[in-house]
């Protein structure tokens, strides 16, 4: 189980460095839109991430 863990956190944390590796200016430009949106869209945007996540995951195992 911890294996799996880790290798989902070592795979986020790629993921998650393809564009500041690749584009750090559209990162700054994307995180400077994000800063600018109210909680609530913030929310949605959270959620909606979450529920692709798990409708991945679903469909993966």
């Amino acid at each position: 189980m911890w294996r799996e863990l880790l290798t989902a956190i070592a795979l986020m944390l790629v993921i998650e460095g393809i564009l500041p590796f690749l584009s750090p200016e559209a990162l700054r430009r994307a995180l400077e839109r994000a800063a600018r949106l109210d909680a609530r869209a913030l929310r949605l945007c959270g959620l909606l991430s979450m529920l692709g996540g798990v409708l991945l995951l679903y469909a993966v195992r």
